[in-house]
């Protein structure tokens, strides 16, 4: 995360920075309402509460249900697919980017996901509080600029952030947030995002966060359950996937843009890590194995 900015400078209200519909405030724009249909690489981070209802999200081409008090997250960079909105569900939807979390005060390390569970579900009063934050930061974002107050606002999204980081933690082993392993874990993962078509090699990743090879296979294999490589390239075919799925590129051009010399060993690899052919997700075939 960067350096904490000045009091007020960064955040945007409903633009770049941070913008939250719901149910009280959804797009009014039929044009905005279907460019954000499409399937899209998100470039903010992504919150949907679910407050009643139910609906399913894609998130890197994995389907997610979610009902009553269900939470799902994800963050830059990961593809979604929006669902068609049914008209009993309530909801919260938030985004917001790294120059407002950077305003924060602390950092919350369920945003990148480090125990592979992006979403979440609260119950009784921990729903209730959740509900109301969200509430409140709905309505606050939707006020005229001159009646918002900066700090009110981030306060608000501090509590929503600190209340979800804890929730996401609570049924696994007690983690601070400045656990070391966890930290590297945080880094590492950004890193993969960071430099991902360049295809830095394992030792070249260790040096960036100044770790040994041994210790970061062992810290990644604890908060992933997969060796560095093999992370490195689940998400480098996650992207293949999704490049090939959704842009309209020929295999061998997805090959080259994500940093392979050689499109026979991409599409090896492809068929090894997913089961599949690259040809089979390409536009207009059938994946559902039926």
């Amino acid at each position: 995360m960067q350096e904490k900015k000045g009091k007020n400078e960064g955040l945007q209200h409903d633009g770049a920075g941070i913008k939250m519909r719901s149910n009280d405030n959804p797009y009014v724009s039929p044009d905005m309402q279907k460019k954000l249909m499409q399937p899209r690489k998100l470039s903010s981070y992504f919150i949907m509460l679910i407050e009643s209802g139910s609906i399913t999200y894609n998130i890197d081409l994995q389907g997610y249900m979610l009902t009553d008090g269900h939470l799902l997250f994800a963050m830059p960079n990961q593809f979604l697919v929006p669902p068609v909105k049914t008209d009993d569900l309530k909801y919260f939807k938030l985004l917001f980017d790294e120059n407002t979390l950077a305003l924060l005060p602390q950092q919350f390390p369920f945003l990148v996901n480090p125990l592979n569970a992006p979403t979440i579900v609260f119950e009784g009063a921990a729903k209730e509080r959740v509900v109301k934050v969200f509430g409140i930061l709905d309505q606050l974002l939707h006020l005229g600029k001159d009646d918002t107050d900066t700090e009110v606002i981030l306060s608000y999204l501090n509590s929503l952030l600190t209340e979800i980081n804890s929730a996401y933690f609570k049924s696994k082993e007690p983690v601070s947030i400045l656990n070391t392993n966890l930290s590297k874990f945080v880094e590492f993962k950004l890193v993969v995002e960071t430099y991902l078509t360049e295809q830095p090699s394992i030792n070249e990743i260790a040096e960036k966060l100044a770790l040994s090879t041994n210790s970061l296979y062992r810290i990644v294999k604890e908060y992933s359950g997969t060796s560095p490589k093999d992370y490195f390239v689940n998400r480098l075919m996650a992207e293949a996937q999704r490049k090939l799925r959704y842009s309209n590129t020929s295999i061998k051009e997805v090959a080259y843009e994500l940093g392979f010399n050689d499109p026979d060993y991409f599409s090896r690899l492809f068929k090894k890590s997913t089961g599949k052919s690259a040809s089979e997700f390409l536009p207009g075939q059938d994946l559902s194995g039926k």
